[in-house]
């Protein structure tokens, strides 16, 4: 009864699957800066597929603001999204994820509860020039501002490259840890296909986050959880994954704690396999 004084009418709740949206939006975080639009196209796939969405905010841990490092805070967040699933009434969930850690604090957490899980990452941002050469953030940034500390350029350069390193919202246009993360998520089976690649401001993203909205109510009705996707097998084809695109090293720690929130033996033997 609570939940109408949203404004929610009785049929809302006869019959449909009330379905979470786990949305790490958040000013602070760059890379999630457009989950509020994103969310609202998985609620749209949500009714239109017979469930019923309901979004809520959890921790937001972005690395690129957050001190002295997200890693820090990552289990935290874990934490925040298992008890979040855990303790309201909801059937599945939608994760949104973008920034490096977010992406396995909530694969983390959903999978300590094991219902219905699908992941919409946030995609990549637009990538830039600066004097006749491509730049992109999550590497460019860190170098450039040692060269400044270094003399070598100066702030104003400095300030000219940073202006094509941040065209739009999204995660880091390399192959660091939100990328990587966001391929994992697609190897291991918790995203639908093209996840991980289409950019933060192309259409097809919110298409995707449309049709995400759609499967989740589907797997509800398959009671396709996360224990049935998260196999050791799903993990072996993630870590080929990330041999075959160069990924993150950061991507061992993250695999290995999704592993264990879901009781499956991954070691570092499996990767030297």
């Amino acid at each position: 009864s609570w939940m109408k004084n949203q404004g929610i009418p009785d049929h809302e709740f006869q019959g449909k699957p009330i379905i979470g949206i786990c949305n790490t939006w958040s000013e602070l975080t760059p890379c999630n800066a457009h989950f509020r639009k994103l969310a609202e196209h998985v609620k749209q796939g949500v009714l239109e597929a017979g469930g019923y969405p309901v979004e809520f905010p959890v921790f937001s841990n972005g690395e690129s603001n957050l001190r002295p490092t997200a890693m820090f805070t990552r289990n935290l967040a874990s934490m925040d999204v298992e008890e979040a699933i855990r303790g309201n009434p909801i059937d599945a969930v939608v994760l949104l994820v973008g920034c490096d850690k977010t992406t396995p604090a909530l694969l983390m957490g959903a999978a300590s509860c094991d219902i219905p899980t699908i992941v919409v990452t946030g995609g990549p941002m637009l990538n830039g020039k600066h004097k006749g050469k491509d730049i992109g953030s999550g590497t460019v940034v860190w170098k450039l501002s040692e060269q400044v500390q270094a003399g070598e350029i100066s702030l104003h350069d400095f300030m000219a490259a940073e202006a094509g390193m941040s065209r739009s919202a999204g995660t880091c246009n390399t192959m660091g840890t939100a990328s990587t993360m966001a391929c994992m998520a697609e190897s291991l089976g918790t995203s639908l296909p093209h996840n991980a690649a289409i950019p933060a401001v192309d259409s097809r993203r919110y298409v995707l986050a449309h049709l995400s909205g759609n499967r989740i109510v589907e797997m509800v009705n398959e009671d396709l959880r996360l224990s049935k996707i998260l196999t050791k097998e799903a993990f072996d084809n993630a870590i080929r994954t990330n041999a075959a695109i160069g990924g993150s090293t950061n991507a061992v720690i993250h695999l290995k704690a999704i592993a264990g929130r879901i009781g499956v033996d991954l070691t570092l033997d499996d990767w030297s396999r």
